[in-house]
Order: C-alpha cells, then sequence, then structure tokens
C-alpha cells in the first residue's frame, strides 16, 4: 500500500514535523521560519514544507480540521514517511477563566468522546497522553511566552457551536480542562500506535470569558509566532 494524501519521496519528510491544522499556515511557517523551504506535498492542497531551522530539516504540513484528518496525515507520516516527532500547532479555546487569549496550552493529556480509538485500534479510552519527552523539551525551550500545561478537551464539534459541553465534561470525568480543540486526541492515539513522539500546542484564539479579545481570522493565521518559535525550539533539541 502507498500513500495517498501526502504524496512525495520519502527524503523530502524529515523526522521532525509541525502540524498547523490550515494549510496556508504551513506556508506561512515555512516563508517565514525556514530556510531554503520547498514545497513537497500539495495533494488535496495540503501543503506541506521541508526546510531547515538552525540547519535541522524540519517539515511542516497542514493537518486539517477535526480527528479523523488528523489521524490520517499523520499516520502516513508516522507509517510511510519514518517521522519521529510531531508537533501539533493549532489554535483552541479556553475553558478556564485563567487561560488568557494568546496564552500558549499544551496538552498533557487529551479527553475525548470520540470513537476514534476503539474505530482505528480497539481501544475504548478517552484519555489520550503526551510523549514526556517532548514535554521536557518545550519546557527547556520557554524564555518569556505564558504557557500552561494540563488536560484539554478535543470535541468533534467547534466549541462555540456546541449546546452540550458540560454534559460531555461529566461524561468524560474531567473538571477544570484548559482548553477545547479538535486534533490532539488522534494525534496522541496514532502516536501510542505507532510508537512516534507527539504533543499538541495551541494559541488561545478566542473564550467565552473574554469574547471581545477573541482574534480574527487573518490574526489567526499570522499572529501565532511566539507558539511557532517555542515549537521549532523544541523540536529541534
Amino acid at each position: 500500500m502507498k500513500p495517498v494524501h501526502i504524496v512525495t519521496d520519502k527524503e523530502n519528510i524529515s523526522e521532525l514535523v509541525l502540524m498547523p491544522g490550515d494549510p496556508l499556515r504551513a506556508k506561512y511557517i515555512a516563508d517565514n521560519f525556514l530556510e531554503n523551504a520547498k514545497l513537497v506535498n500539495t495533494v488535496r492542497n495540503m501543503l506541506g514544507f521541508t526546510g531547515t531551522y538552525k540547519g535541522t530539516p524540519i517539515t511542516v504540513i497542514g493537518s486539517g480540521m477535526g480527528i479523523p484528518s488528523m489521524g490520517i496525515y499523520s499516520y502516513e507520516l508516522a507509517h510511510f514517511y519514518g517521522v519521529k516527532k510531531i508537533i501539533r500547532i493549532g489554535s483552541a479555546g479556553a475553558m478556564n477563566p485563567d487561560v488568557k487569549v494568546r496564552d500558549i496550552v499544551v496538552a498533557t493529556e487529551s479527553h475525548s468522546l470520540s470513537t476514534f480509538a476503539l474505530s482505528y485500534s480497539g481501544d475504548e479510552s478517552k484519555i489520550k497522553k503526551a510523549d514526556d519527552r517532548l514535554i521536557e523539551d518545550i519546557k527547556a525551550s520557554i524564555k518569556d511566552a505564558s504557557v500552561k500545561f494540563g488536560p484539554i478537551v478535543t470535541s468533534d464539534t467547534f466549541d462555540p457551536y456546541a449546546g452540550h459541553m458540560e454534559e460531555n465534561l461529566k461524561m468524560l470525568g474531567v473538571s477544570n480542562p484548559l482548553a477545547c480543540e479538535m486534533e490532539a486526541f488522534g494525534l496522541y492515539h496514532v502516536g501510542e500506535v505507532t510508537g512516534i513522539q507527539t504533543v499538541a500546542m495551541m494559541t488561545i484564539t478566542d473564550s467565552s470569558f473574554t469574547p471581545e479579545l477573541d482574534l480574527s481570522s487573518e490574526e489567526r493565521e499570522t499572529s501565532l509566532n511566539e507558539m511557532i518559535r517555542l515549537a521549532l525550539e523544541a523540536i529541534v533539541k
């Protein structure tokens, strides 16, 4: 079997990968943070680029939105292209008043009602954990950024549109999660199954506690530089 969603020569993909959800954010990162970046994937317009950061080859490629899309792309990277580390860099909504817009959240674990793990490998667990080594690399790379570590919720719905979040949290048995997003649970399960190191970090772009500070779609695409730099520093350690 050959990969059908990421189609390129194996040597075009680094062992170290950053995965934003938005392929245009992947292009932004390649244009502004990587040296000698070249386009390595265009299938379905899920743009992927490989270049270097401080001399180390890095691939940055979109994951799309939601667990199924993340599951497809992260699996192909791990299974067909020999990737060793994936850091998801995305956006999330705050679920805790102590988490502010523009804070960076690192998901030590993801709680989800998704049946992805069950469908994927018969795993009924509703909790998936990040790789401890990548967590430590992120901690060692922090300079002035406001970074919070803790549990998050991965939802199958965009949380501002969801009408049953409180009930979902009760079913999950998690209290005071830091944030809600849509991909980390899938990434962590693929990491568990394939043996690669995975972690998800998100910049808080919206909060029901301070909706007046929510970031626009344009700001979401280009104003996450602090998180991007932190992810790059951590993945090359």
